[in-house]
């Protein structure tokens, strides 16, 4: 039969199995009997249903009842109907074939084949001793059970010979028969092209000579070289370690398949011209694919056998998976069965894979995207409300594999030193500690089950964390998919993901662009904005008193500062919690209703004074244009707090601020410390000369420098002060043995010691908002730059594609085309301030302008009256003016003069 059309259909034969189970259990026989029985039914069942559909391998075979005659009686019948025959022939104890073929040998060889491989030959088959329907079912099991299919592998030796010999005859068709049979076959892949172990030297070596299949029961123990299995690998590792002992993780990690061998034979592979084997190796795949998918969910395979791991390896290193048969096949549904791998093996490929360097896993990542930017592709016609990308099995499966590439990339990255790593985790838990501490002060503070963060199994499973990885194995920007980002709907990802049902992309954030899991945060804060409105409700209608829905906070323009802090810190005394409601800004005296665009105007004007240099709470590097913290200030912790907290509420409520603050500030809110690889964000020339001192090798470095552990620094008055990095600083010299411990001593008082105060303060305001926000685990330091500033790039003419018009204006309106005519000649300046006047912002949002759903309405015909705005819902009212020049002139005026509530 043809490898396209043998197919297994699980639920057909567990269907037959289960009724042959209980036509053995309608016995009388006795319980030890019946148990007996069964077992022996459901097995002669499996016999015939295969027979049925997979046929015995005999091209003269005469029983009508098995696939391989050709006067076949149940030609063109489904299998499920097939699996009802089975019972049916079980029945009448039909005829089972003499010498049927097992599950997986689905590509009989000849016999002059067979004779070429010597005792470990792959066309060996299991022989069926059932002759007649008149033997006894017990019978029939038990000479089923004496005669054992011999294991078929491959090694770099046997295919090679195969190649020679088929290039010899001018035919492939035994190349194609052994690559059929060894890889859709699961147990046969896991033991082609192990490592042997030579047990003299003890050390892990490559068999140089033809293998015998693998059977550790009958193995020769007198012999001196063995493939290395599951039970040699912990002994190989313990007599190897200097120690005496190993951790198990170490053993679980050995690997044993010899990768160059491996690749050496795709190599020898990949030079045959148009690859004939291509076929087979596809069919065999998807037959694979489908019975580990079957192993893995029901069968413990990967309990049961230590080289199961192999399968996935051997696969994933095949040179054509990028290639469109493949991608269209075998591909999806191979990464489909990869899934279903526990945790705990996820995590061990993840080790292993972490170990074959960077251009292998970018390799391998680019085949997963290119699966993944073809399947979105071809499905985009069919993307919709009722079929989305979560929907499709080949893009949830590779990305489920491409998720076990990203922590190996990030298992195999680079880390802080582990004194840093323990500090942080010291730092964290003080954070949490006196979180609790204030919650628990709280005066209307009601506790409630804290919602905790999930942090991914693999994560915890391999004991690392992406934040921590300052430089993975291949970059994070590699694994982000924009095909994918523009077909998501994301509040129908982001309903998977909270309702734990459909596959989420959610959990899998790595694929996720900045904007997509930006939204996805929105939805989130939205949803807990609704949650406190309703508690609000709630407590109202039980305690009584008046409602607050909002957090509410009224302020005057010209003492602003102290409205604020006075307001904002009698929330976090009275019920914290309240923060986390939706902000609502009222400016006294001025009429407004506050739909966004009254809370941009606040979170601007707040901004621009607390960083008045004149206030002294930060200083500003002219050379990076960029603030931080004064560790001289004299203001109070209360105000450093207000300003976290004013951080907290912008990326809460979605809304962009001016606030230029180094690298390592987001790094800090996120639980890290400062280092000396983040100085340079914050003092370029300071880090120019650190480096000077550690690239200096000569002997006379105590001399050129004349430097000792006390550094110098000046305030923003310009006095002069001193700090010793180490007990009696000034009497240590820094040498070529101390000079690296100097420069981290040095990094570590600037970015993190120093401004101990100022930094703890404003972090507790930032937490106070943003504790539950589940950001930590969407996004880099880097993105949360982008949530807290916006993106710096100002593509109006992305501006003008998503731009959308009202009132009678269309986008080919004269008006409108003056308009983006005199926009596009403004300079950087002018165009800040259109999106100020437009939008209560001159920050461009996260993913850009074309994120940003601008409309221009048409207001009335031309007239001298000036461009007005709803800065709420980013509508520009334009009066339709009769010509360009005067458009241009009365924008100008409008952008320039406008501030505040209904002033122009």
């Amino acid at each position: 039969m043809n490898p396209k059309h043998r197919e297994t259909t699980e639920g057909g034969i567990e269907a037959a199995s289960v009724a042959g189970s209980r036509i053995a259990h309608s016995s009388t026989e006795p319980e030890g009997g019946d148990r007996m029985k069964r077992t022996a039914a459901k097995q002669l069942i499996e016999q015939y249903y295969y027979q049925l559909t997979d046929g015995c391998g005999n091209k003269s075979c005469n029983n009508d009842a098995c696939a391989s005659c050709s006067s076949f009686i149940f030609k063109d019948i489904d299998r499920n109907k097939l699996a009802v025959h089975a019972i049916e022939l079980f029945k009448k104890k039909a005829t089972l074939c003499e010498n049927q073929a097992k599950r997986f040998a689905k590509f009989p060889l000849q016999q002059s084949e067979q004779s070429s491989w010597g005792d470990g030959s792959l066309g060996t088959s299991a022989a069926a001793s059932t002759s007649s329907a008149n033997n006894s079912n017990n019978d029939t099991i038990a000479s089923h059970s004496k005669d054992h299919t011999k294991i078929q592998f491959l090694t770099e030796d046997k295919v090679k010979d195969i190649i020679v010999k088929c290039n010899e005859e001018g035919s492939w068709s035994q190349l194609i028969r052994v690559i059929g049979a060894v890889f859709n076959n699961p147990e046969s892949l896991s033991r082609s092209f192990l490592k042997t172990v030579d047990k003299s030297s003890k050390e892990v070596i490559r068999s140089t000579e033809t293998e015998k299949e693998i059977d550790t029961e009958e193995e020769d123990q007198t012999k001196t070289r063995r493939p290395l299995q599951g039970r040699a690998i912990s002994a190989v590792i313990i007599q190897n370690s200097d120690s005496g002992s190993t951790s198990s993780c170490e053993i679980n990690d050995q690997l044993t398949i010899d990768l160059d061998s491996l690749r050496r034979t795709y190599s020898a592979l990949m030079d045959i011209p148009d690859h004939p084997f291509q076929g087979a190796l596809i069919n065999a795949l998807l037959s694979l694919s489908r019975t580990v998918e079957i192993d893995l969910k029901y069968r413990q395979a990967w309990e049961r056998d230590s080289n199961y791991i192999n399968i996935f390896i051997i696969v994933l290193e095949i040179p054509l998976l990028h290639s469109p048969e493949f991608i269209e096949s075998a591909f999806p549904v191979f990464c489909r069965a990869l899934g279903h791998v526990c945790i705990a093996g996820q995590a061990k490929l993840a080790r292993i894979w972490s170990k074959f360097g960077m251009d292998r896993l970018r390799s391998l990542l680019q085949s997963l995207q290119q699966l993944i930017t073809v399947k979105v592709i071809n499905g985009e016609g069919r993307w919709g409300q009722t079929y989305q990308p979560n929907d499709d099995e080949g893009i949830a499966g590779a990305t489920k594999v491409m998720k076990i590439v990203y922590y190996a990339s990030i298992y195999g990255g680079e880390y802080d030193p582990p004194e840093v790593l323990a500090d942080e985790k010291l730092i964290d838990a003080s954070v949490s500690e006196s979180m609790h501490e204030l919650l628990q002060g709280a005066v209307g503070f009601e506790p409630k089950e804290p919602q905790e963060q999930k942090e991914d199994p693999l994560a915890k499973a391999l004991g690392v964390c992406a934040l921590n990885c300052r430089k993975p194995l291949v970059p994070y920007e590699e694994f982000i998919n924009e095909p994918l980002n523009d077909n998501i709907d994301i509040s129908t990802d982001y309903a998977h993901y909270r309702t734990d049902g459909k596959f989420s992309f959610i959990p899998n954030s790595f694929i996720l662009m900045t904007a997509s899991k930006y939204t996805s945060m929105y939805f989130d804060n939205r949803i807990r904005m609704l949650n406190e409105r309703r508690t609000s409700l709630l407590q109202t209608i039980v305690h009584g008193g008046p409602a607050m829905p909002y957090l509410r906070v009224r302020v005057r323009r010209d003492h602003i500062i102290d409205d604020a802090l006075v307001a904002l810190e009698m929330v976090a005394m009275e019920n914290p919690q309240d923060l986390k409601k939706q902000l609502f800004i009222e400016f006294d005296g001025e009429q407004g209703l506050d739909e966004g665009g009254v809370s941009k105007e606040f979170f601007e004007l707040v901004v621009d004074e607390l960083f008045n240099p004149d206030i002294g709470m930060f200083t500003y590097n002219s050379v990076t244009c960029q603030f931080w913290f004064n560790p001289t200030s004299f203001e109070n912790d209360g105000q450093f707090t207000l300003i976290g907290i004013i951080l907290g509420l912008a990326i809460y409520n979605s809304c962009i601020l001016d606030i230029h603050f180094p690298m390592v500030v987001y790094y800090k809110l996120m639980g890290k410390k400062g280092t000396f690889r983040d100085l340079y964000d914050v003092d370029p020339m300071l880090t120019s000369s650190l480096n000077q001192i550690l690239e200096y090798e000569g002997d006379d470095f105590e001399e050129v420098f004349m430097q000792t552990f006390r550094i110098g620094h000046c305030d923003v008055f310009g006095t002069f002060l001193t700090h010793d990095l180490k007990e009696n600083g000034d009497k240590i010299p820094v040498t070529q043995d101390n000079k690296h411990e100097f420069v981290n001593l040095y990094a570590d008082y600037l970015l993190n010691k120093s401004i101990e105060r100022q930094f703890r303060a404003f972090h507790r305001g930032f937490m106070m908002v943003t504790n539950e926000s589940p950001f930590k685990l969407l996004f880099r330091p880097e993105e949360i730059e982008l949530l807290v500033c916006g993106c710096k790039s100002l593509d109006f003419e992305a501006l003008e594609e998503a731009t959308e018009y009202d009132g009678g204006f269309t986008a080919s309106s004269s008006t409108v085309r003056n308009f983006w005519l005199v926009v596009h000649g403004f300079d950087d300046d002018n165009k800040r301030k259109l999106l100020q006047f437009t939008t209560g912002t001159d920050r461009v949002p996260v993913g850009g302008l074309s994120k940003l759903k601008l409309i221009i309405a048409r207001n009335g015909p031309d007239s001298d009256r000036l461009p007005t705005s709803h800065t709420c819902f980013n509508v520009l009212l334009l009066p339709d003016y009769s010509c360009k020049d005067k458009l241009e002139e009365r924008l100008l005026k409008a952008i320039t003069y406008a501030k505040g509530f209904g002033m122009l």
